[in-house]
């Protein structure tokens, strides 16, 4: 006689329950990403190049490259070099042994090229624009947080709105769950973020009310683009690295759009090391 099987838990169970770990995640990863940030220097800069790792090694996963020795090695080395020069203050040698690491993955054969090296410009280009940011030492600091504030608060707002109003989905082809009142919310919630950064002082409020609105839109973007190369490889989550989250690529998409963008942002009016300057002060 064989046993009973456990029924499975209800859609709502399973929500309420992935909620609770998302939360629980998010309470223990913030405040520890936000201490380093404080830091600064090369205890920042050793977290973007080991989260720069996991982001690239995901996306192998992603694209079915994970097992492919030479582009594991060629890869990570090259972001671990590029790292290294960005702590060290050396910023030519960090693009170059970037560039020669997507250049070299351009030219192996045997695997996915175009994924591989696009796997590792998104990784270098993420570890590249976090480490720029925080090196203003006036204004690194706060443009680093609100851009951090900015893109979960429009992951926050585009989840409990999207779950609570529902409506038009954004693109159901590529993320089906995601809605234009929760695209909505979420930039209301981001919206809000610069308005505050703005009243506690930080900057003006109308320039960080536009740059909240740019970043929101853009990480929502990344998101979306994501989702999208997940889509066309046929996988639900990157990995299951962080509880309630997935991967590093699931929980960072749009962070890592947001990060690049504030980077050419900052770059258009500020030197190398003042982008947080050329984010922060109008």
């Amino acid at each position: 006689m064989s046993e009973d099987k456990a029924a499975p838990a209800p859609a709502a169970e399973q929500g309420s329950r992935n909620l609770v770990m998302r939360i629980a995640a998010a309470l223990v990863l913030a405040p520890g990403a936000i201490a380093i940030a404080y830091l600064g220097g090369w205890p920042w800069a050793l977290l973007a190049t080991a989260v720069a790792v996991g982001l690239f090694i995901e996306w192998l996963s992603i694209v079915g490259a994970a097992r492919d020795f030479r582009v594991l090695v060629l890869g990570c080395l090259c972001l671990i070099v590029c790292g290294l020069g960005l702590a060290f203050d050396k910023p030519v040698p960090a693009m170059v042994a970037a560039a020669l690491g997507v250049g070299g993955l351009a030219l192996l054969g045997d695997q996915p090229r175009r994924w591989t090296a696009s796997g590792l410009a998104y990784a270098a280009a993420a570890l590249i624009a976090s480490i720029l940011v925080r090196l203003d030492p006036d204004h690194g600091f706060p443009a680093l947080v609100l851009i951090l504030m900015v893109v979960w608060g429009a992951d926050i707002g585009g989840y409990f709105v999207g779950r609570t109003l529902g409506g038009p989905k954004l693109w159901p082809r590529v993320s089906p769950k995601k809605t234009w009142s929760g695209a909505i919310g979420g930039l209301s919630l981001s919206l809000l973020v610069g308005l505050g950064f703005g009243l506690a002082g930080f900057g003006k409020v109308l320039p960080l009310l536009g740059l909240a609105a740019i970043l929101s839109i853009v990480s929502q973007l990344g998101d979306l683009f994501e989702s999208a190369v997940k889509r066309t490889f046929g996988v639900k989550d990157s990995s299951q690295i962080i509880p309630g989250h997935g991967g590093l690529l699931d929980r960072l998409d749009g962070y890592v759009a947001a990060v690049v963008t504030a980077v050419l942002i900052g770059l258009t009016r500020a030197p190398l090391d003042g982008i947080g300057s050329g984010l922060m002060v109008w």
